[in-house]
C-alpha cells in the first residue's frame, strides 16, 4: 500500500478511536435513558466503521458488508427495545432516568 494509503487509513482509525471514546462517554456520565441511547449508536458505528476499514486492509470486503449488514440489523433491534422500554417508563413514571428503571415492575 501506498503512503497516502496509510496516511488516509490512519485518519480513519483515529475517528473510530475518537468516536468509541465519545460513546463510552455517553453511556457512562448520562443517566437519561435516550442519550444512554445515542451513546451506544454512536459506539456502534465506530465499531462498524474500523470493520470496514479492516476489510478494506485486507481485501476481504464480501465478508466486511455481510458483517456490517448483520450489525446494522442488530443495532436495529436493540434500538426498538430501547425505545420501548423507555416509552414504558415515560408512561408509567413520567422520567427516562436510569435509576428509575427499578420502578418498572410487572
Amino acid at each position: 500500500m501506498s503512503p497516502d494509503t496509510w496516511h488516509i487509513l490512519s485518519v480513519f482509525v483515529a475517528f473510530v478511536a475518537v468516536l468509541f471514546v465519545c460513546g463510552i462517554y455517553s453511556i457512562l456520565v448520562t443517566r437519561n435513558l435516550l442519550r444512554t441511547v445515542i451513546g451506544i449508536e454512536i459506539l456502534i458505528k465506530g465499531v462498524t466503521l474500523l470493520l470496514i476499514v479492516v476489510g478494506y486492509i485486507t481485501n476481504q470486503t464480501g465478508l466486511t458488508q455481510s458483517l456490517v449488514i448483520t450489525i446494522i440489523v442488530i443495532e436495529v433491534v436493540v434500538m426498538v427495545i430501547a425505545g420501548g422500554i423507555a416509552l414504558s417508563m415515560f408512561r408509567n413514571i413520567d422520567s427516562i432516568d436510569t435509576r428509575n428503571l427499578t420502578k418498572l415492575k410487572g
